[in-house]
């Protein structure tokens, strides 16, 4: 885990857009697993920071590779995070995303109802994506407010969860949990507007780091996950 985000920060830094923390050290002493990153004593966000943070993730989102995916696995919190490359990115969000937590509901004994749904969903995912065909944007993976910070005026993000895929998931992610106010998204939407659809679209991202707090946390996550896949659906 602690290489995958060593990696991913690595990956995010030769882009140039936005500071992350420098990783010094990743490794295994005394049979514990650690990582070594740079230390950021946080100020408070000002609307001029969350302007910047829009601005620097449309750069970070053009940053941008052939394929969907990654040059290797890594993790969405502690759940495993699958990146095999993929030319086309509807498969690659339906088996390596949705029907990926769909498993691990089911293992979990979240319910057929859930997976029933989930499964009709993931079979007619191609219709969000008539007449869109997304970049494979380097994309940060779990950008939502406890990941990013204020650091002598400017914007930093961390703990990534990084994979090349559509640039609308993570904004998918900052609305999930608030934290995001109307000055970054205006800057984004400046800089690079989002395409047609993209309402629906983010529902479906959502629904994969939904679906993923379900795994990790329970049931208090069932009721929007089923929500979710209703609106879908």
């Amino acid at each position: 885990m602690f290489e995958a985000e060593a990696d991913g920060l690595r990956e995010l830094r030769l882009a140039g857009a936005i500071r992350v923390p420098e990783v010094f050290d990743c490794g295994v002493r005394n049979g514990q697993s650690f990582i070594t990153l740079e230390r950021f004593a946080f100020d408070r966000p000002t609307v001029e920071t969350e302007r910047q943070l829009g601005v620097g993730l449309a750069a970070l989102h053009r940053h941008t590779t052939e394929q969907f995916g990654w040059s290797r696995d890594n993790t969405i919190g502690p759940t495993p995070q699958p990146n095999k490359r993929s030319d086309d990115w509807v498969e690659f969000f339906r088996k390596q995303r949705l029907e990926f937590q769909l498993e691990l509901a089911s293992a979990n004994g979240f319910g057929a109802d859930l997976t029933d749904a989930g499964s009709q969903l993931a079979a007619n995912l191609g219709r969000f994506f008539d007449g869109y065909a997304p970049l494979a944007s380097l994309l940060h993976g779990d950008l939502w407010a406890g990941n990013w910070g204020c650091v002598e005026g400017s914007p930093v993000v961390f703990d990534p969860a990084v994979y090349y895929g559509d640039r609308e998931s993570d904004i998918a992610m900052t609305m999930l949990f608030g934290g995001f106010g109307t000055a970054f998204y205006a800057a984004y939407s400046a800089d690079w507007p989002l395409a047609r659809g993209h309402e629906q679209r983010c529902k479906l991202y959502q629904l994969y780091h939904v679906l993923n707090h379900l795994n990790l946390f329970g049931d208090s996550y069932l009721g929007r996950a089923k929500k979710l896949l209703r609106e879908l659906t």
